[in-house]
């Protein structure tokens, strides 16, 4: 895996959202040197870069998009509405953190419960909304695996809703870039999900995992996600002058890795002439990677990864990042209601979680580092 360039930009850097680079100097580091990654235009679905966009990954919390999709599909055909009050199973709130730690019995309604998936990227109320959909996890899992198959994602698959380690789930950078082109056309009137800055439940405020949303010109989506053995993975869409455009990085080591990453490639999108025509159908497989699952777990939850994330945090905890295409964010962030059903018992208290799975859990400025451990499939 080579991020090392990402990581000199956040280690020289000392102050939280550093612009001080230059656009000619970011020109020089070149992408091609980085893990897979994809660059699409939405409208036309021409791929602008690609790099290993056909190596099997692990899709970590990026899998709650796949599940956005089948909910928007089931809403759609009218199974479920945004009304619909999704019940808290025993099964969903034993899931481990990133977790709401809702008790079980308690109810959300749906709309909520997008806006909780979305922004803090919560295992428990992903199996609840699978749930409420399939009528088992098991049974909305076969119901992702069609829509995928549907939609062309042919070397994806998911185990379960919410991207927890898992045998037999992975995809690659140009199925999530499918994945993610659809939503937008498929879905345009639930775009604004994908941009919430953050919600609250009226106890807490949980501002959007995302360090984009707010910090860099049009971004307007879309998921994280986190595992040992997939890293620090983002889908990023920014749209500008009516033009979207979305982008997929895996396999960073740190979030302000992907965070830097995403911005600049993005960033490449708006200002760059590319050569080629293929298209996100056209594009033909290629290179390695293609017959078995990449695990880098020995490099992200290990002693040399959790040194290389403690480099990308100021003697404060927060994050530094260095693409100057990420700014300080020029106002509070705007919180929407996202919590139980009114007049149950009210919601738990925020509880710490330590060890990051599925994704990391907090806020932009105080995530804990995952913990060197193994993931085991």
């Amino acid at each position: 895996m080579s991020t090392s360039h990402f990581r000199l930009f956040a280690a020289k850097r000392p102050l939280r959202f550093t612009v001080a680079a230059t656009a000619a100097f970011l020109t020089s580091v070149s992408l091609a040197q980085a893990n897979p990654h994809i660059l699409v235009d939405v409208q036309t679905g021409r791929v602008l870069e690609h790099e290993e966009a056909f190596r099997k990954w692990y899709p970590a919390s990026l899998t709650k998009l796949m599940t956005v999709y089948t909910v928007f599909d089931a809403i759609r055909a009218g199974q479920i509405s945004l009304d619909t009050p999704i019940v808290m199973s025993k099964r969903a709130a034993a899931q481990p953190a990133a977790k709401m730690y809702f008790k079980p019995g308690q109810k959300l309604t749906l709309d909520s419960a997008l806006k909780i998936l979305l922004v803090k990227s919560a295992n428990d109320v992903s199996v609840a909304v699978a749930e409420a959909v399939g009528g088992t996890q098991e049974g909305f899992v076969t119901r992702m695996n069609g829509e995928a198959l549907k939609l062309g994602m042919t070397d994806s698959h998911f185990v379960n809703p919410n991207g927890l380690p898992g045998k037999g789930q992975y995809t690659t950078a140009r199925d999530l870039a499918v994945l993610t082109v659809a939503l937008r056309r498929d879905f345009p009137q639930y775009a604004g999900y994908f941009a919430l800055e953050g919600f609250t439940t009226g106890q807490q405020n949980v501002p959007n995992l995302n360090m984009l949303i707010g910090r860099f010109a049009g971004a307007d989506g879309m998921k994280t996600g986190f595992i040992c053995a997939s890293g620090f993975n983002q889908i990023g869409s920014a749209t500008r002058n009516g033009r979207t455009i979305v982008s997929v990085v895996l396999g960073t080591d740190s979030l302000a890795a992907r965070a830097d990453a995403t911005a600049n490639l993005l960033q490449k999108g708006f200002t760059t002439q590319f050569p080629g025509n293929d298209t996100l159908g056209s594009l033909k497989p290629y290179g390695q990677g293609q017959d078995q699952v990449t695990d880098i777990t020995a490099d992200i939850c290990s002693a040399k990864g959790a040194k290389i994330r403690s480099e990308t945090r100021d003697e404060v905890g927060r994050m530094k990042v260095s693409s100057p295409y990420i700014l300080e964010m020029d106002h509070d962030p705007q919180f929407v209601f996202a919590g139980l059903i009114p007049g149950q018992d009210p919601q738990p208290a925020q509880q710490p979680e330590k060890v990051a799975t599925g994704d990391t859990a907090g806020g932009v400025a105080n995530v804990p580092v995952p913990m060197p451990r193994p993931t085991s499939f």
